[in-house]
């Protein structure tokens, strides 16, 4: 079969018969100039967003945050590809891994979390569009969560500094749930919470266990490559989108290629 095509919009479908639409997302009605809600909008009704890397750049304090705990608490710095491959995930596991007792871990935590209340405002941005692109979903009625592996606290303080926390209905942290991405729990209870289906529903993130976890939900993925995380980092885990820049998120269009699952013998 002949690969899928890795652009973020499908093949243009023949329009309903004249009605007011659901809200949905299309790159015709959803531009950022302006909003034509007589337009035919056959697309997601649900967008589920990571946080970290895909709508706030928050990279930096990321590393430093790490960096300064490792020399607070092992004299040393590890090799940090190490620690960036878990990028994602909550914050107290990845920690353990570096940890050379596990009774070290909460100290570690502690110390993680008290440097980036400091330095976070100094650090963290919304991306470049990402605050006009989620404000034309938010007026255009598409439902918005959030799923993060980040805990509450931090999250929203994360959203409020970067304009972004009015937007979302839902936002479901660390502290929200047991099991983590990329399980798909967290995904499960933000369209849960929304009341929504994974039928009509998205998920945007930078990294492979954002994708897994919308895969194991049964909601369509896109991928954010404005992260930290290259195309080649994401290119196993068959993201159904992807994205180059914030923009294209308003490009979405319903029936994404389907996945398609390896079978024995074959290559997908």
């Amino acid at each position: 079969r002949s690969a899928p095509n890795p652009t973020c919009a499908a093949a243009p479908r023949t329009p309903p018969a004249p009605q007011r639409p659901e809200p949905h997302l299309r790159h015709s009605a959803l531009r950022l100039g302006g909003y034509n809600p007589q337009a035919p909008m056959p697309g997601y009704s649900t967008v589920l967003f990571d946080l970290d890397g895909t709508l706030i750049d928050s990279t930096e304090l990321i590393m430093t945050s790490f960096r300064h705990t490792m020399r607070t608490h092992l004299e040393t710095v590890p090799s940090e590809a190490e620690w960036r491959s878990g990028f994602g995930t909550p914050l107290r596991p990845q920690l353990a891994r570096f940890a050379r007792d596990p009774a070290d871990v909460e100290a570690m935590v502690e110390t993680y979390r008290s440097y980036q209340q400091i330095h976070h405002d100094r650090l963290v941005s919304p991306f470049p569009d990402v605050v006009r692109v989620v404000a034309r979903l938010a007026a255009s009625k598409i439902a918005l969560g959030i799923v993060t592996s980040k805990n509450r606290a931090a999250t929203l303080h994360g959203l409020r500094h970067c304009g972004l926390a009015e937007y979302f209905e839902v936002v479901v942290s660390s502290d929200d749930v047991t099991s983590h991405k990329p399980e798909p729990a967290p995904v499960i209870e933000a369209l849960a919470q929304l009341d929504r289906s994974a039928h009509g529903a998205v998920f945007i993130g930078d990294s492979p266990f954002d994708c897994m976890a919308g895969h194991a939900a049964g909601v369509s993925t896109a991928a954010a490559l404005w992260g930290p995380f290259a195309r080649a980092d994401l290119q196993p885990h068959e993201p159904h989108h992807w994205l180059e820049r914030p923009e294209q998120i308003l490009d979405l269009e319903v029936e994404p290629t389907p996945r398609r699952l390896a079978v024995s013998g074959t290559t997908p």
